[in-house]
């Protein structure tokens, strides 16, 4: 069964939905130039109103190791996603379960990509280095399932109810990441739309 993480949560209401609804995890954003950005007392309400069996994840961007261990513990988050220029070093160097925001622009990315350390989970979006994610846009599926094939990987960038059927299909990730996706302005998730995404992701 495909996981899915609903990335980009400000509202305790949207966290709760998106467990009930299925979410194996649900990611709030410590960057402070996002529109999703959110403090780590407010995550911390987040994370107190979801089940045991869902995990949440932060995302930083270019964070110092201090500020990530702070926010870790203040919230109890479950992992790290980073979306920056983060090194590999750096990425190993976390405890916890880490995810490593990548790009993939073309075949000769691919081998570096495998490459690098397993003990991180790549999550595969849409290159934009001023946003660093939720941009709304696809990435090649034809390139990502041959990512998939080789090691342990979430799809992210431009998925919706439409398209997440034929996204899952052809790439057969580990996982998928939804965030604009859902959304009726960023940060806030629209119930339909996310009830609509689950119910697609049902008939894959």
């Amino acid at each position: 069964m495909v996981a899915v993480k609903v990335c980009g949560l400000t509202r305790v209401a949207d966290a709760v939905l998106a467990a009930d609804l299925g979410a194996s995890a649900i990611g709030c954003v410590f960057w402070d130039k996002s529109p999703r950005f959110v403090v780590p007392s407010v995550a911390a309400r987040i994370r107190a109103s979801l089940p045991s069996h869902v995990g949440m994840v932060g995302v930083f961007v270019n964070a110092s190791r201090a500020w990530i261990e702070e926010v870790r513990s203040e919230v109890g988050l479950n992992g790290v996603q980073l979306h920056g220029d983060e090194t590999q070093e750096f990425c190993e160097s976390l405890s916890g379960d880490v995810i490593r925001a990548v790009t993939l622009e073309n075949e000769n990315d691919l081998d570096d990509l495998v490459g690098l350390s397993k003990t991180v989970t790549l999550l595969l979006d849409a290159h934009d280095p001023v946003r660093r994610g939720g941009t709304g846009r696809v990435v090649n599926w034809t390139l990502a399932a041959r990512l998939a094939a080789r090691r342990r990987l979430f799809l992210a960038g431009g998925l919706r109810a439409e398209n997440i059927a034929e996204a899952v299909r052809m790439v057969r990730p580990y996982g998928v990441d939804i965030s604009s996706g859902v959304e009726s302005q960023p940060g806030v998730k629209s119930k339909q739309l996310m009830r609509k995404f689950f119910s697609a992701m049902a008939d894959v």
